[in-house]
């Protein structure tokens, strides 16, 4: 007899939470993943426009939205493409107040035209376990997006920028 019968997939299944999951909780939720302190920032290549949007956390932005993902570039490119940076922005508490501890930058690309849009599941996916993790990874950004990025970060919270050494020594040329 299987355990098919209550219509659940067997296999290691995790919890996304908003808060600290053992905050309160003796052995309850533990390996569960906190996005409280990850932010999704876009870059638009094209344009060099940078804005939050917290429904990429869940691949529910609005550039997202209403197209057909493939991992096909060509099905998606054309004179109606628009490219976007997808920057996983992570903020810690240190000794010195907030920093932006991990920032990590993925690539997609979506045609409303087409209604079709293009990215690398596994790609955003390690870039927020990076970001998470405390990494800076911004080498496949052309350097547009990487200054018009050094921008925003500074003029949404220029505290946690000061802060933020690493990113500082990493984005000095931008």
């Amino acid at each position: 007899m299987t355990n098919d019968s209550n219509g659940k997939k067997p296999g290691f299944q995790f919890n996304i939470l908003k808060n600290d999951p053992l905050d309160g909780h003796k052995g309850q939720n533990i390996g569960s993943i906190s996005l409280e302190n990850v932010a999704p920032v876009y870059v638009n290549k094209d344009t060099g426009e940078v804005f939050i949007d917290m429904g990429g956390l869940h691949a529910r932005a609005e550039v997202e939205r209403r197209v057909k993902w493939v991992t096909d570039r060509s099905e998606v490119e054309g004179e109606d493409a628009e490219s976007y940076w997808l920057v996983w922005v992570s903020v810690e508490r240190m000794d010195v107040g907030p920093v932006y501890s991990g920032v990590a930058a993925c690539f997609e690309m979506v045609n409303r035209t087409k209604r079709r849009g293009y990215k690398l599941m596994p790609e955003h996916v390690n870039m927020m376990d990076r970001s998470m993790k405390g990494k800076i990874d911004l080498n496949d950004m052309d350097p547009g997006s990487r200054s018009a990025l050094k921008s925003f970060l500074i003029s949404h919270n220029k505290e946690i920028w000061d802060n933020s050494e690493a990113l500082q020594e990493e984005m000095k040329n931008d």
